[in-house]
């Protein structure tokens, strides 16, 4: 844990910090990335996982509009790009180590690449993985055939 965060632990309630310190203090991984879940700010729903690096997180704080590192791309991934399915910050936060970011977002539609509205349907139940919600839109229809 960085210095920063073990200061934090015992700051009193409404103290503010500059934003870059904390920035900078942000125990992102070794392949400089941060995992950032986002959870649907009126429902509490969680709706997906998935990483930041520095810059995609300053630009959703900076625009309101999520952005996240596409590690099977190589490059920044705006939500909704390709889809139209954005997801518009609410409010963010770190956890007490600062590694781990969660968003309170209002997503359109689906959070996930397979037309549902949550990532997390596959439930594990006992013996079982049961699916627990079906698609809100046929994946085709939001991305083509991939």
């Amino acid at each position: 844990m960085t210095d920063t965060f073990k200061r934090l632990e015992g700051a009193s309630l409404d103290s503010r910090y500059p934003l870059g310190e904390i920035l900078d203090a942000i125990r992102f991984n070794d392949d400089g990335l941060i995992p950032a879940i986002a959870q649907q700010h009126d429902s509490g729903e969680v709706l997906m996982m998935a990483w930041m690096n520095r810059e995609a997180l300053e630009e959703t704080l900076a625009t309101g509009r999520v952005c996240y590192w596409s590690r099977s791309k190589g490059k920044l991934w705006r939500k909704g790009e390709s889809s139209g399915q954005q997801q518009h910050l609410r409010s963010a936060a770190l956890d007490c180590d600062g590694d781990t970011l969660l968003m309170q977002v209002d997503q359109t539609g689906p959070a996930c690449h397979s037309g549902r509205r949550s990532c997390f349907y596959v439930s594990l139940e006992g013996e079982d993985a049961r699916i627990t919600s079906a698609p809100l839109i046929d994946p085709e229809a939001l991305y083509g055939k991939r």
